[in-house]
């Protein structure tokens, strides 16, 4: 049998909820996908905050220190030259990568030269991390998990680096040949291979940050397209414990006829699912509220509050500072997030609030 069904030959209650979760996000991806093709203007607010909260969760799982506050100030005001922590290295190169995965993961194979670039990209700012950048691990590592205390606990043992080069070639064809197949559900593939490139470690650093850049670039080439809006780091983050438990649960049976990815692939499954849960409850919020308004769309919205029905040339002689081809951007986009809503045409054109 081959080695990696193997892993997946569930028992039957594992089935059962495998099946459930799957059922359940692909569902909710078929509505969301329709969400996404009407591009709405405030999904890029969404994938704004996801991003900082990735960026955020992901190295501070490895050890580093940075709020989301501070990764959001680091890239509002981002010099390169002057990235002189290896938090602030580390964050900017996760974000970098992020950005190449969410424009590019069309074009984006899963190959061995493109992982090793996604890598080289991932460190291309810390200093330290010069000679093995982009190349797989020529030294033995191990997991290991850290805390905010900063103490440290090894989670299990990796495949050597000799064998590394074989081992990565592998999966990376299975994985491919699965996925084009469509013999296992896409979900199933892209958990195992998570569990397996994390397994192996193939690079010196950075394989954990690495292995969550591959969950969403993986995730998004199988039209999972949501998976931008809200950050699986931020709840690997707040769920360490039990995502390293699952992880430990397949590799006390490493190499061996025992070893099953039951409680790997339910935790990851599960997750998805919490995402779910967590985008729609913004995505609420921001429907509620109409969508994401700057500060000068909020006194916008106040005038008209105040004063509605408005023309745009009392919105002009209230704010005399804002030009009128900006304000009537504003009043277009607080039309499209259905915040307000106009009666009229041409200069008669009134605005008032919508009803919601």
């Amino acid at each position: 049998m081959d080695n990696f069904i193997n892993k997946l030959n569930f028992d039957f209650q594992t089935n059962q909820l495998v099946l459930k979760s799957i059922s359940f996000i692909d569902s909710f991806k078929g509505k969301w996908n329709i969400v996404e093709s009407k591009e709405n203007i405030f999904l890029k607010e969404l994938r704004k905050i996801a991003t900082i909260e990735s960026i955020g969760s992901s190295t501070r799982i490895e050890g580093a220190q940075l709020t989301n506050e501070e990764i959001k100030q680091l890239l509002e005001k981002v010099k390169i030259t002057e990235l002189k922590s290896r938090d602030e290295q580390e964050a900017i190169g996760y974000s970098d990568v992020l950005e190449i995965i969410y424009e590019n993961y069309e074009n984006i194979s899963i190959s061995k030269n493109y992982i090793q670039q996604l890598h080289q990209s991932l460190l291309k700012y810390s200093t330290k991390d010069d000679r093995h950048r982009g190349v797989y691990k020529n030294l033995s590592n191990k997991v290991v998990a850290n805390y905010p205390d900063g103490t440290q606990r090894v989670i299990f043992n990796t495949t050597e680096p000799h064998l590394v080069e074989s081992e990565m070639n592998h999966l990376i064809e299975w994985t491919n040949d699965q996925l084009n197949l469509k013999s296992l559900h896409p979900l199933i593939v892209v958990g195992l291979f998570i569990y397996e490139f994390l397994s192996i470690h193939p690079f010196q650093d950075g394989n954990g940050r690495l292995s969550r850049l591959l969950t969403n670039l993986l995730l998004l080439k199988n039209n999972y397209l949501f998976i931008q809006y809200v950050s699986f780091e931020n709840l690997i983050e707040q769920k360490k414990k039990t995502y390293y438990e699952a992880l430990m649960d397949g590799q006390k049976d490493r190499n061996s006829e025992k070893e099953r990815v039951n409680k790997w692939m339910l935790f990851f499954l599960q997750s998805l699912e919490a995402l779910i849960h967590r985008l729609e409850q913004k995505y609420d919020v921001f429907k509620t509220k109409g969508g994401y308004l700057n500060e000068r769309q909020k006194k916008i919205k106040e005038f008209i509050t105040s004063n509605q029905p408005i023309k745009l040339s009392d919105l002009v002689n209230s704010m005399p500072d804002i030009s009128i081809n900006t304000l009537k951007k504003d009043l277009q986009y607080m039309k499209t997030e259905q915040i307000i809503e106009s009666v009229g045409k041409n200069k008669g054109t009134v605005y008032v609030l919508k009803d919601n």
